[in-house]
């Protein structure tokens, strides 16, 4: 396991640095590498935008997070997603993309929405607080989601689990970060799951970074 603090991420999304991200993601590659993995996922979903950044000089393959949830949502039956998580994560392509892949429709929160559930996960649970207005807003996003047609949401962030679950959300959810945990404990212990894509192995020196 290795990362470079959620501060330094924070620099370069603030400033729509993607492209320093995916070095901050390479570095980590390069040094799990070095240390013995043999794949490596990526529990934050924001900064899967990077990837593109990363794969073509990648020491190891990718086990991709949106993968992990559209597989889970084709097995479960689910047509059409909600989609929560941070702005830069809602706004970006990097579900959109992959779902349509597989037939999935999704509903992304509307600008107002955005805003506040972006405030809720970096000014409140990002510092351990959780407020039972925060989980109350979420819910009403996710009625207004099922209202639309969606028929399961899912938490793209990690801290959302933390105030939303099966047991209090309108629809049923797809915990992203779980749902990584245990595809890659699954491909750990027996190899590739049916149906889930790794980015390819390029067998491209790792650079000195």
């Amino acid at each position: 396991m290795h990362t470079h603090s959620l501060a330094e991420y924070m620099e370069c999304i603030y400033r729509g640095d993607w492209q320093g991200v995916g070095e901050l993601m390479f570095s980590s590659a390069n040094k799990l590498a070095k240390a013995g993995a043999d794949f490596l996922i990526c529990p934050d979903n924001t900064i899967h935008q990077a990837l593109p950044y990363v794969e073509p000089h990648s020491p190891l393959p990718w086990l991709h997070i949106v993968d992990v949830v559209a597989a889970r949502a084709v097995e479960r039956g689910f047509r059409c997603l909600g989609l929560t998580g941070t702005r830069w994560l809602v706004d970006s392509e990097v579900y959109p993309e992959k779902l349509a892949v597989r037939g999935l429709r999704y509903v992304r929160p509307n600008t107002t929405e955005r805003d506040e559930i972006n405030r809720i996960i970096m000014d409140e649970l990002v510092y351990g607080v959780f407020k039972p207005e925060a989980a109350a807003y979420l819910r009403q996003v996710i009625g207004r989601m099922k209202d639309e047609g969606c028929d399961a949401v899912v938490l793209g962030c990690t801290e959302i689990p933390l105030i939303m679950n099966d047991s209090i959300s309108p629809l049923p959810t797809l915990d992203s970060t779980r749902l990584l945990a245990r595809a890659a404990l699954g491909r750990a212990v027996q190899g590739p799951e049916p149906g889930l894509i790794e980015t390819p192995h390029l067998d491209l020196k790792p650079s000195a970074a």
